[in-house]
């Protein structure tokens, strides 16, 4: 059985999400951010050096990294589930998006998120990350104007990956000027598997 290694206020969330779509087996290990610094407990660091949510251990795998997590849970225990066939028209866009995530969005999108808790703020970087925002936000509002999902007709562990990012986007009050994306990212809110996920945080 999967153990998951769960970070208050993370991106973990989605690691139990995919679990909760797949119906597997897991167990949660909770580990709580310090109240004033917002960083990892020690706990965490002690399951992987990085001290990063999500890390899963999986009997001899110990392993963190979002992305790497949800292939290995898909090559594990998806039986084909929650990702297009490799030789199908919508493979190679599912991974795109999957990797788009934590690629291209996080970085302004967390960056942005840190930089509001700066009394100085993020002058510096405040062209950058606007620049980056709108030209990241224009790009998937694009993509679900022409589909249903990320990775094409069919949910998938893409939407898992966007959807957390999402998320913390909107609470940033990012997404306003998006309708497609809010009405997206309300329709995956609104899943079970999700809401399951999103108790532990």
């Amino acid at each position: 059985m999967i153990t998951v290694h769960h970070l208050n206020q993370s991106r973990s969330t989605r690691v139990l999400w995919l679990l909760e779509e797949l119906q597997a087996p897991y167990e949660v290990v909770a580990h709580i951010r310090d109240a004033a610094t917002h960083l990892a407990p020690a706990s965490l660091k002690a399951i992987h050096p990085l001290a990063k949510a999500p890390v899963i251990v999986d009997g001899d795998i110990t392993l963190c990294e979002s992305g790497a997590v949800m292939e290995y849970i898909l090559n594990t225990y998806g039986d084909q589930r929650l990702r297009p066939q490799p030789d199908s028209k919508d493979y190679y866009a599912y991974l795109e998006w999957l990797h788009f995530a934590e690629g291209s969005l996080a970085l302004p999108v967390i960056t942005s998120m840190l930089m509001s808790m700066e009394e100085r703020g993020a002058k510096p970087l405040d062209g950058y990350i606007k620049k980056e925002l709108h030209l990241d936000f224009s790009y998937i509002e694009s993509r679900l104007t022409d589909a249903t999902y990320f990775g094409g007709d069919e949910f998938s562990a893409a939407d898992i990956m966007m959807t957390v990012m999402l998320g913390i986007a909107a609470s940033l009050s990012m997404l306003k000027h998006y309708p497609n994306t809010q009405a997206y990212l309300t329709r995956m809110q609104a899943r079970p598997a999700y809401l399951k996920a999103a108790a532990y945080s």
